[in-house]
């Protein structure tokens, strides 16, 4: 009974921290309790709780901690036009212009008010909003 309610004080110190720490010694007293249980004595249990919770310590958590430190997710949709180039097939100016991206048409505006780019000049995306890019030259 001692090594049940040790697993779960340590089961429950790991949902507190989520360190993934106390987890290995949580699983190792669960096993020295499953030991105990089949009859091996409280010698034996100790052992297998000590051994148990080492080799999860140091194969297990590696792992985990891994997993806790992924890379950012990879942009996708218009949050990955963002940073390319793109041509001008239709000067921007006052109004709307267009520009290939992707090989796709988007209609274009000028990053900075005023702006004027003529068609065939190649852009850098600044930023998307709704269906339109908004550009600046490559220059």
């Amino acid at each position: 009974m001692i090594w049940i309610l040790l697993a779960v004080i340590l089961a429950v110190g790991e949902v507190m921290t989520l360190s993934f720490f106390l987890a290995p010694f949580a699983a190792g007293a669960l096993l020295g309790a499953a030991a105990e249980l089949a009859g091996a004595g409280s010698i034996v249990a100790l052992i297998v709780f000590l051994v148990s919770s080492g080799l999860f310590l140091g194969f297990v958590r590696p792992i985990a901690r891994r997993h806790l430190h992924t890379p950012a997710q990879i942009r996708t949709g218009t949050a990955a036009l963002v940073g390319k180039t793109a041509v001008v097939t239709e000067r921007i100016g006052d109004g709307l212009g267009a520009v290939k991206l992707d090989g796709e048409l988007w209609t274009a505006r000028p990053y900075v008010e005023g702006d004027v780019i003529e068609a065939g000049r190649q852009v850098h995306v600044v930023e998307i909003q709704g269906a339109t890019a908004l550009v600046a030259d490559n220059e």
